[in-house]
């Protein structure tokens, strides 16, 4: 089986565009697009983030409802945007678990805690925890843990294949990971705007019954995963027993607003005839 509906990316306004679908049994359904070219992923970079931190709380070097970040805050309340922390500053703005506050200082923060905790340097410990035992080897992070990673639609597949049936991880962990953290907490989705509530689980955004939302229409609730400001999205919907990725090079915009829930919907579609 090959998806034809992947195909579309190629009527995408980018100079560049990847795409793939992967099962929860590992199967690669489809592939279009040159899925062995690095790609900055932007935010697409957090969950792969957010998965270190949690393979350092199964090793006992964390715990997420230990102090980390600004006062009263824990591990839990950075991956789940709720430590009160600015988007791109490290200053506070609210008070931890009261609003949804989308980080990236947040993460650069967990960075910081697992670095300490480990004594490994945050990138060097993503690979020994996730991306080499994933055999990622075109993956890295170049600086922020919130949005400095470079990879492939070829090594995300094999991510999305980890997250929905995992092995580095205890399925409970990952369960925990996709299950609204802090319920009912509004917030803002950036580039979609309020949203009440903003769910949210440990690193990944759980598309709920967000509206607008990056998704498809189709999309079950139970959907979850990441998009990036450098116009690339990964999300697992486990209704559908597949996770997607797509990666290009134009930052993300109107464009990415208005092709990405049709394409979606169109791979959907396909999974399900």
């Amino acid at each position: 089986m090959s998806l034809k509906s992947l195909a579309s990316i190629e009527n995408w306004p980018v100079p560049t565009a990847a795409a793939g679908v992967v099962r929860a049994d590992g199967a690669v359904l489809g592939t279009h697009g040159p899925a062995g070219h690095r790609f900055p992923l932007a935010s697409v970079t957090k969950p792969l983030a957010a998965y270190a931190v949690l393979v350092a709380y199964e090793e006992g070097a964390v715990e997420l409802d230990e102090p980390a970040g600004p006062d009263g805050a824990t591990v839990r309340h950075l991956l789940a945007h709720t430590s009160g922390l600015a988007f791109d500053e490290h200053r506070v703005t609210s008070a931890p678990g009261e609003r949804r506050l989308y980080s990236n200082a947040g993460f650069e923060q967990l960075g910081d805690h697992v670095e300490k905790a480990t004594e490994i340097p945050f990138a060097e410990y993503l690979r020994q925890a996730v991306l080499e035992p994933l055999g990622m080897a075109s993956t890295s992070l170049e600086g922020s843990p919130a949005k400095d990673g470079v990879s492939t639609v070829e090594d995300l597949l094999r991510f999305a294949a980890e997250v929905q049936a995992p092995r580095l991880l205890d399925p409970r962990t990952v369960a925990a990971a996709m299950t609204v953290q802090y319920p009912g907490t509004k917030g803002v989705l950036p580039g979609y705007g309020h949203q009440n509530p903003n769910d949210w689980g440990l690193g990944f955004e759980i598309r709920d019954g967000k509206s607008p939302h990056w998704t498809g229409a189709s999309s079950s609730p139970r959907a979850f995963g990441h998009f990036g400001q450098s116009g690339t999205f990964l999300w697992i919907d486990p209704d559908a027993g597949a996770a997607c990725v797509a990666l290009t090079d134009r930052a993300f915009g109107p464009w990415a607003v208005e092709a990405w829930p049709p394409f979606t919907d169109a791979v959907l579609a396909e999974l399900r005839g």
